[in-house]
């Protein structure tokens, strides 16, 4: 094989292992794990656009009646949410197939370069439509409230990160207490009353 072709082989797998990250993996929906096919394609959980945007849509509708939202606006924020849904669910299809079809191109020596790369971008395309999604998604979430409902949303929020702050503190205190038996270490035992008895015999008849 001609060493120029071999090594830009190399290159694009090379890519495919380190650059193709997807950012629809969601929280809360389907495999948080994301699929496992062709070179370097792996779900993380919550992460990118799409993540952040699904978890701030559950988290208005969880709170809408401390936020003070009407039925409208959840009706509203459901169909958003709905949307984008669907738009995670038919990327995923179809950057499944892509890295597919680019696992079968790769493989094959005859395979041209340009070919490659051009199932490379492909693949890319998809993943920037469904970030663009997700961020109009909430930007016509967040336009829907109000300035009063903003705040409220805000103040939820951190009144749910100083819970889980707690939780965390309280989990590890307990943790350790458990584990270790505080600073000190485990107790030891305290020798009982015949014990110590028996041990001045012992001294007495070696003496």
């Amino acid at each position: 094989m001609n060493v120029k072709v071999l090594t830009g082989i190399l290159a694009v797998m090379m890519l495919l292992g380190l650059g193709l990250q997807p950012v629809w993996a969601d929280e809360g929906y389907g495999d948080s794990k994301g699929y496992r096919g062709g070179h370097g394609y792996r779900g993380h959980g919550m992460v990118g656009h799409h993540g952040s945007t699904s978890h701030y849509l559950r988290h208005l509708l969880k709170h809408h009646k401390e936020i003070g939202l009407t039925d409208e606006q959840v009706a509203k924020l459901k169909a958003i949410q709905l949307d984008l849904d669907r738009t995670r669910i038919r990327t995923e299809a179809e950057v499944l197939v892509a890295e597919r079809e680019l696992t079968a191109l790769v493989e094959d020596e005859k395979t041209d370069l340009s070919t490659i790369e051009a199932k490379i971008k492909q693949s890319e395309s998809l993943e920037v439509g469904l970030r663009m999604a997700a961020i109009k998604a909430k930007r016509d979430a967040v336009a829907l409230l109000t300035p009063e409902q903003r705040e409220k949303e805000k103040a939820e929020h951190e009144k749910m990160m100083q819970q889980r702050r707690a939780d965390g503190m309280g989990g590890g205190m307990m943790g350790g207490g458990m584990m270790g038996g505080g600073h000190g270490g485990p107790p030891k035992a305290e020798p009982k009353m015949g014990d110590e008895k028996k041990g001045d015999d012992k001294k007495e008849r070696t003496h």
